[in-house]
């Protein structure tokens, strides 16, 4: 049996939030969780929709049925089968939406990427290995994945604001994982934030309000 593979293209889907216009101040980047939709997770960021923000939502090329064979459907960035073509797919397409958004603007704007759970590895890899300029990289509910190589992403991690986000009570995220992520950060001399909040594994929007405002 022999492996091949062809390149091909494919229609990617993006929601966006607000208007872009002269009144704009910050772009978001945002990249939802496994098993979730763009249009779904956008609603977390109507807070922010108040004429100075403008966020979009990439969607996972990779959607499911989330129980059986029909009924609701959710969408992932990538599974461990192909998963360094899926990492590839993934960084093309979002380096594809970051051009056809900032294209559309000429003035000085901040570019925040925030990655929710399984999207905070998408956005590490993307911001890692992409092409893109941004202000500030949030990780909610999230770490940099295991396989993130600080020595070659050094150059665009460390001009970057780093805030890593996470629940008191995040069920899927031990206590442990963060000290050991805070501890690499610190080795490498990567500098970040922590910031932690009352809740679980989701978008609390009080929080997400407190920190757009110190961006």
């Amino acid at each position: 049996m022999k492996e091949s593979n062809i390149t091909v293209s494919k229609t990617a889907k993006y929601y966006t939030l607000g208007e872009l216009s002269e009144q704009t101040k910050q772009i978001w980047f945002v990249c939802h969780g496994y098993g979730q939709l763009a249009r779904f997770f956008l609603r977390k960021f109507e807070v922010l929709d108040d004429g100075h923000n403008f966020i979009v939502a990439p969607e996972g090329l990779h959607r499911f049925y989330l129980s059986g064979t029909s009924g609701r459907v959710g969408a992932s960035w990538m599974t461990k089968e192909a998963r360094e073509d899926d990492i590839k797919d993934y960084i093309n397409y979002l380096d594809a939406l970051y051009i056809e958004v900032l294209s559309k603007t000429t003035q000085k704007v901040t570019i925040n990427v925030l990655g929710f759970s399984q999207g905070a590895a998408t956005v590490s890899r993307w911001i890692g290995n992409g092409k893109t300029s941004i202000d500030n990289l949030i990780l909610w509910s999230g770490i940099f994945p295991p396989d993130m190589n600080f020595e070659v992403n050094r150059g665009a991690l460390e001009d970057l604001n780093i805030h890593l986000v996470i629940g008191n009570q995040d069920e899927y995220i031990e206590q442990v994982d963060i000290e050991e992520q805070q501890k690499a950060l610190h080795e490498k001399k990567i500098p970040f934030k922590l910031l932690s909040f009352d809740g679980n594994h989701d978008i609390d929007t009080d929080t997400l309000v407190k920190l757009s405002q110190t961006l």
